[in-house]
């Protein structure tokens, strides 16, 4: 059985959060000479704590209630503060399934807090078995999904991440950053039916609002109120509310985007097949391809040579490289450069 007390650290159990008299006045107008503010200007004033406009669209958009979301200066603030809630410095381990993104890792270091790396099969489907043989472990507190994962592309098995759910007495968090360009069902509509599930969205992607740093965080209530126990008072400012907020009003526009991107996806795909540097294109459910090339590092070296840059990830997938799926321009530009560097 979950028990989420067993699981949270003793010092933030503890913890009173930070408090300012804006918790106890609910007006939007008022003469406010409660935090030594300067009267004058228009972004002279602290940003809603709790950012409950944005989030009342959110939830309405979701269909998820307000006392399970979340909202973070970018994922990263939700990662490294999921390491604070839960796991104890220098006693506590995470489990994650490499090749997958890299700041889970740069967060349990940060927070000194253990690894324990379960490589992903040839697939690139997590070896569930291999997985469970550590459940048991107590020092085991949470376990990081990123489907669709980054750098492969692909989603990962979601009867897989459901046994594991199930199966995990400690923390799940699903990182759904590129779900808005896969066709594969989300785990957003299971955070309420899981008490141990955290499933991470983000503005960064799809709503293109990567400069703006918001992240979104959905799970059971319970562990909701010991996200906003610890963060920052003030972590979301005013001007990036008010921008998240206009962009969920532009529906039609991200839904135009989102569907450009998955057309150049593939038209990408069909066009680096066709050429000789190219060995491999793996499926991908994200707005970006892993390929495998003939030389890894001499290709890198090569565009970022002539402006283009991409993502070498030669160290964690033999001899591929990342690319992001650009405007039709953009990609044009990089077939041209490749025909030659082949």
């Amino acid at each position: 059985m979950f028990e989420l007390e067993k699981l949270v650290r003793e010092n933030v159990k503890r913890h009173s959060p930070y408090s300012c008299a804006r918790d106890d006045y609910k007006g939007r107008e008022g003469i406010f000479l409660d935090a030594n503010e300067n009267p004058y200007g228009d972004l002279n004033r602290y940003p809603d704590p709790y950012q409950k406009e944005l989030k009342a669209e959110i939830c309405r958009i979701k269909k998820v209630k307000e006392d399970e979301l979340f909202l973070g200066n970018g994922s990263d603030e939700i990662i490294d503060l999921v390491f604070r809630i839960f796991c104890i410095p220098g006693r506590d381990k995470i489990m994650v399934f490499p090749p997958t993104y890299g700041m889970y890792g740069v967060s349990a270091s940060v927070n000194d807090t253990g690894i324990i790396s379960i490589p992903l099969k040839e697939d690139f489907q997590v070896n569930v078995e291999e997985a469970e043989k550590h459940f048991s472990d107590p020092g085991l507190k949470i376990i990081f999904f990123c489907s669709p994962n980054n750098p492969t592309g692909n989603s990962m098995n979601i009867k897989d991440m459901e046994y594991i759910i199930r199966n995990f007495r400690g923390i799940i968090l699903v990182d759904e950053a590129y779900s808005d360009f896969s066709d594969k069902p989300s785990l957003l509509e299971k955070a309420g039916k899981y008490p141990n599930l955290v499933v991470m969205q983000t503005f960064s992607k799809a709503l293109g609002l990567a400069s703006v740093r918001i992240g979104m965080a959905f799970s059971d209530p319970q562990v909701i109120q010991y996200f906003n126990r610890i963060k920052p008072p003030y972590n979301i400012s005013t001007i990036n509310q008010a921008t998240a907020l206009k962009r969920l009003m532009e529906k039609d526009i991200t839904i135009e985007q989102v569907a450009t991107i998955k057309r150049e996806r593939e038209r990408l795909r069909l066009e680096l097949g066709n050429l000789r540097a190219v060995r491999f294109i793996y499926p991908s459910d994200s707005n970006f391809l892993l390929v495998k090339v003939s030389d890894a590092n001499q290709i890198y070296e090569y565009l970022t040579g002539r402006g283009i840059i991409v993502r070498n990830r030669s160290t964690v997938a033999e001899n591929c490289i990342r690319i992001t799926v650009g405007t039709e321009a953009e990609n044009n530009r990089l077939i041209e450069e490749l025909k030659k560097a082949g």
